[in-house]
């Protein structure tokens, strides 16, 4: 993968398990995440290190490769809130993504896969266990519009 890859899908969950609204373009600001988001907003007292998830479109790739196929599945049904391709994101905490022109992402964590998985596709959970498959959970540190198409860049 290169240096630079590409965002291929925004997506968000205006309530808590609820369904995913895939977008074209969206704003992003450290205080509230991805607009519209319910996850995007930091409660008081919290560092908001799950504000956003990033997901690879090859992990995605691959986890589907690994069941045999996607069956109707969409990376959106992942919960992650940005696809990226063509960049490999960082497998460690306090690393940034630049997304666009102004988006910056610091990361946090690795974003687990839960149970809600395997009530998807038996199997997807581990499926996405290895190697950050899951994506990251971040924290928006500086505010961007982004746009479907937009440069991914991992900042050293």
């Amino acid at each position: 993968m290169s240096a630079a890859g590409r965002l291929d899908g925004i997506a968000r969950h205006k309530v808590s398990r609820g369904p995913m609204e895939t977008l074209e373009r969206a704003l992003v600001t450290p205080d509230l995440g991805l607009e519209g988001d319910c996850r995007g907003p930091v409660p008081e007292g919290k560092k908001g290190n799950r504000q956003i998830t990033v997901i690879e479109a090859e992990s995605w790739a691959a986890a589907m490769q690994e069941l045999g196929g996607a069956d109707g599945l969409v990376w959106s049904d992942r919960r992650a809130n940005l696809l990226v391709s063509g960049v490999r994101l960082p497998r460690e905490a306090g690393k940034v993504i630049a997304i666009g022109t102004g988006l910056r992402i610091e990361v946090r964590y690795e974003c687990d896969p839960c149970s809600r998985m395997d009530a998807l596709r038996p199997g997807l959970r581990e499926a996405l266990m290895p190697d950050w498959r899951g994506g990251i959970c971040g924290r928006v540190i500086s505010e961007g519009e982004i746009a479907l198409g937009d440069e991914v860049r991992i900042e050293e």
